[in-house]
């Protein structure tokens, strides 16, 4: 996490063009790869997927996801299916036409690039997202175009967009129900302990209520928080023009988005990224998706115009005092002059 300062445009609000300070977390998204499409068909009991189109090339990464052991396999997932495409493709382009004709949804197929990050894992995550166009064909017609082709979060968000984000919550292990619900302790002299509850049920009926406060497990639960405002969408380092990533109109020192000594058990920040207002579910690491709101957004936060004046880049190791390290450098030679001085003059 880091902090930014913005100009607050809201008129009538008693902050209306005054600067606040707020926290934003920032969240590495490197570009995703499509590799299949899948139709679904509407049933009584919900959708169905019809059928699957794969690309013709897969990358390991991707192919360590089907395997339990990878070294110890023979690594010929989806040798036969790539054949397909030897013939002219007509099976394949016979399942896209079923998936035009048939099908109600199409979502595509795509998986995370972990080597693009300092990430020990090598298997890659695969989540499916929908196309957002007009009609079925188009849809598909959009996917297979981009088989094997890069999406960058850039052309799924923009700026001042309010969006979901699905995750892990941090595990916290198996706790009990004072720091697990906040129940109230029980007085000092309480027999048999005080951090728990003083009475779980009546006599009859003769089970304990799902309501009663237990211990047990704490974190690590799937949850998923809507409504984060997007602050920025900033280019990697990697890309042209991604080296003034956390610059803003009003500060025009260059400067990335990585802090001094980079992020707390995370490292540097190399890929494009999102700056999202306040915290997000999980640790560092862990995988996140993102999405669209589902809900139009009518409320005045959520349609304001976010004018950045400074994005925070001092070491978060500490009480951080410079934003770049050739400010420190400055800043620590010119002391250094200083005392030669005093010992010439001495």
């Amino acid at each position: 996490m880091t902090h930014i300062v913005r100009t607050v445009d809201r008129a009538g609000a008693k902050l209306h063009k005054k600067e606040v300070i707020e926290a934003c977390t920032v969240i590495e998204t490197p570009p995703v790869v499509v590799v299949g499409i899948v139709g679904y068909i509407e049933t009584p009991r919900g959708l169905r997927a019809l059928t699957t189109v794969w690309a013709e090339h897969l990358s390991d990464q991707l192919k360590r996801r089907f395997y339990k052991n990878w070294v110890n396999s023979k690594k010929k997932a989806f040798a036969k299916y790539s054949a397909k495409y030897k013939d002219g493709a007509k099976s394949i382009t016979l399942q896209l036409n079923r998936i035009k004709k048939y099908c109600t949804v199409v979502r595509v197929l795509v998986h995370t690039q972990h080597h693009l990050l300092s990430l020990r894992q090598k298997k890659a995550n695969p989540p499916g997202a929908e196309v957002g166009l007009p009609t079925i064909a188009q849809k598909v017609d959009f996917a297979h175009k981009n088989f094997e082709k890069e999406i960058r979060v850039g052309t799924v968000f923009g700026d001042n967009e309010m969006i979901d984000v699905i995750g892990v919550t941090k595990g916290r292990g198996y706790e009990g129900v004072t720091y697990r619900f906040g129940v109230r302790r029980l007085p000092r002299k309480t027999h048999r302990g005080l951090r728990r509850v003083g009475c779980i049920g009546a006599w009859h009926p003769a089970k304990v209520m799902w309501t009663v406060a237990r211990s047990g497990q704490y974190g690590y639960h799937h949850r998923t928080e809507i409504n984060k405002k997007v602050y920025r969408v900033g280019t990697g380092i990697r890309y042209e023009g991604g080296k003034n990533n956390a610059s803003t109109a009003a500060d025009l020192t260059e400067k990335a988005i990585t802090p001094l000594g980079g992020f707390p058990h995370y490292g540097i920040v190399k890929d494009d990224f999102l700056l999202i207002k306040g915290c997000c579910v999980g640790p560092k690491k862990r995988p996140l998706v993102l999405r669209k709101s589902l809900l139009p957004q009518t409320n005045r936060d959520a349609l304001e115009v976010i004018d950045l004046k400074f994005i925070d880049t001092s070491s978060k190791l500490g009480h951080g005092r410079f934003q770049t390290a050739d400010e420190k450098a400055k800043y620590y030679f010119r002391d250094i002059k200083k005392k030669e001085t005093k010992k010439e003059g001495k």
